[in-house]
């Protein structure tokens, strides 16, 4: 029966299988990757893909013997690059999310950082905040301005024209332009 679903649905299935290899980023060996508190390098040497940290540096060791291309290789790099921009946005973003709410007098509940697919951010009812870990890409002024977003929430609920005038008062006018370019940036792939 598995057999007769995958031959019925076999264009569905390549599909799917070409959507997943284009999601993954495609990093080479020639170029590192900087992110905000650290350096990602290449080097070929070992007899598996290992990655090892140093202070602001990690060294990714890619064997001779695998492909750069390979796709267990792109997975295994794109997990380490998820995990350090994982690390660096619960160490930043609680942080700046406390100091911009104590600025402009907002409360809010838990903090949490997920990777998420879709969305730059969220509010729960009860003011629970969740970040993605791929805030950390953007420059510093997008990531206020999703914080400052979700903050808003914690009082206004809705993308209603109250929620975009106080959000607006924020970011000093300029919450209409902020919003129209973080539809430039993608949230993922990494």
């Amino acid at each position: 029966e598995a057999a007769r679903f995958a031959g019925e649905h076999i264009d569905w299935i390549i599909k799917q299988q070409q959507k997943l290899e284009t999601s993954l980023p495609k990093y080479s060996e020639d170029i590192g990757l900087k992110t905000r508190f650290h350096k990602i390098s290449f080097c070929r040497s070992g007899d598996k893909l290992v990655a090892r940290k140093n202070e602001g540096e990690v060294v990714i060791s890619v064997p001779a013997c695998c492909s750069f291309s390979d796709h267990d290789t792109q997975l295994f790099i794109t997990g380490v690059v998820t995990a350090i921009y994982r690390l660096e946005a619960k160490s930043f973003l609680p942080a700046r999310l406390a100091a911009l709410a104590a600025q402009r007098g907002f409360r809010y509940g838990k903090v949490t950082i997920r990777n998420n697919k879709t969305n730059w951010g969220s509010c729960s009812g009860r003011n629970n905040i969740s970040l993605n870990l791929h805030l950390m890409k953007l420059p510093d002024h997008l990531i206020d301005y999703v914080l400052l977003h979700e903050l808003v929430h914690t009082k206004i609920k809705n993308h209603g024209p109250g929620f975009w005038e106080l959000l607006n008062v924020c970011t000093e006018g300029k919450a209409r332009p902020l919003a129209s370019e973080i539809r430039k940036h993608k949230v993922y792939p990494v």
